[in-house]
C-alpha cells in the first residue's frame, strides 16, 4: 500500500503526455453534399491535397500540422450545374492537452503532444456542402425574393457586389 502512491506518481510523470495517451491525432469526418454526388477536394494549410472523392464518404484527417501548429483544411465541392462551394475546417485545442498541467507532464506538454498533433482535435464529425444551382445565388432574376444566408452560402461570383449594412 505504501508503494502505490509513489508508483502512481512516478508513472504519471513518466507518461506525462496526457493528450497523446488519452486522445488521438487523426479524426474521421463524414463528407456529404446536397445534392449527393458532388466531387470534393480537401487541401491542407500547405496547399497539398490530402483527400478527394465523391460525396458521401468518410475521410480521416490529421489534427496537427507541425510542432505547435494546428491543421487547417479547405474543402471544395463541385458538381456540374451548381456553384462551387468552399468550406473551411480547422483543428482546435484538445482539452486533454491541459491534463499535462494537472499531472506535471512538462515533457508531454512541450514535446510529445505538440509533435504528435494530439494537442489538437477536429471537433467537426461531419461536413455537408450545400450546393446552389448556377444562376440562383441569391434569387432568380425574375423573382423579387429576399433570401437570408450566411457568407459561405453566397456564391463567389456575387461577393464583390455585396455592401455592408450599418
Amino acid at each position: 500500500m505504501k508503494l502505490t502512491l509513489p508508483l502512481a506518481l512516478a508513472a504519471t510523470l513518466a507518461l506525462g503526455s496526457c493528450a497523446s495517451i488519452v486522445s488521438k491525432s487523426r479524426y474521421p469526418v463524414a463528407i456529404s453534399s446536397a445534392p449527393a454526388g458532388a466531387t470534393f477536394s480537401i487541401v491542407n494549410r500547405e496547399g497539398r491535397e490530402v483527400a478527394s472523392g465523391v460525396a458521401p464518404t468518410a475521410v480521416t484527417l490529421k489534427s496537427g500540422s507541425s510542432y505547435f501548429q494546428r491543421e487547417k483544411y479547405t474543402i471544395t465541392f463541385r458538381l456540374e450545374g451548381y456553384e462551387e462551394k468552399v468550406m473551411k475546417l480547422e483543428a482546435d485545442v484538445n482539452g486533454w492537452y491541459f491534463g499535462n498541467l494537472v499531472f506535471g507532464g512538462a515533457i508531454g506538454m512541450l514535446i510529445v503532444d505538440p509533435l504528435t498533433g494530439a494537442m489538437y482535435r477536429i471537433s467537426e464529425k461531419e461536413l455537408q456542402g450545400a450546393l446552389l444551382p448556377l444562376g440562383q445565388g441569391l434569387a432568380a432574376p425574375d423573382e423579387n425574393l429576399l433570401r437570408v444566408m450566411s457568407l459561405d452560402e453566397v456564391p463567389t461570383s456575387l461577393r464583390s457586389k455585396m455592401v455592408p449594412v450599418q
